[in-house]
């Protein structure tokens, strides 16, 4: 019992620095996923890109890096074949060189579709960091699914 109240208490303790946050920085300080906003169209030295797009890349490009900024509890619903989870949450300059050593690696990121920032947050945490051929899947899982294209899930 004093385990489950010790998380109540840290859950409280989330809520009400969120809340604190809220009204301290006011607006901006709500995330953008939270007011159901969608992704931007474009993201300035990236290359938005079809599901289509996506194919033909994998085939033209033999390193190109496929990234899923989705959280682990998203990625067992499904991801595409080859691609690496780094959400966008751990996605920093020392884990895009464990995955991309060099800043001319061609890097992809999706996450779930237009209502997920995931993958546009990524994509600017790359170019921060000097990656130069970034590519952003903005369609994501939503449009790889609508056109019936394959994709893996974990096991049970």
């Amino acid at each position: 019992m004093r385990h489950v109240h010790r998380r109540a208490g840290r859950a409280r303790h989330r809520a009400a620095a969120g809340l604190l946050a809220a009204c301290l920085l006011g607006p901006t300080a709500v995330s953008a996923a939270a007011r159901g906003e969608e992704a931007p169209e474009e993201i300035p030295g990236s290359t938005r890109v079809t599901a289509e797009s996506v194919i033909a890349l994998a085939g033209r490009e033999a390193d190109l890096v496929i990234i899923d900024a989705r959280l682990a509890s998203d990625r067992r619903h499904g991801y595409l074949e080859g691609s690496v989870s780094l959400p966008d949450t751990r996605t920093d300059c020392p884990g895009l060189a464990r995955v991309a050593a060099s800043p001319d690696t061609p890097l992809l990121f999706y996450c779930n579709g237009p209502h997920c920032r995931r993958s546009a947050a990524a994509v600017r945490i790359a170019l921060d960091c000097g990656y130069r051929d970034v590519y952003w899947f903005r369609g994501g899982m939503e449009e790889w699914r609508a056109k019936n294209f394959p994709y893996l899930t974990e096991g049970p």
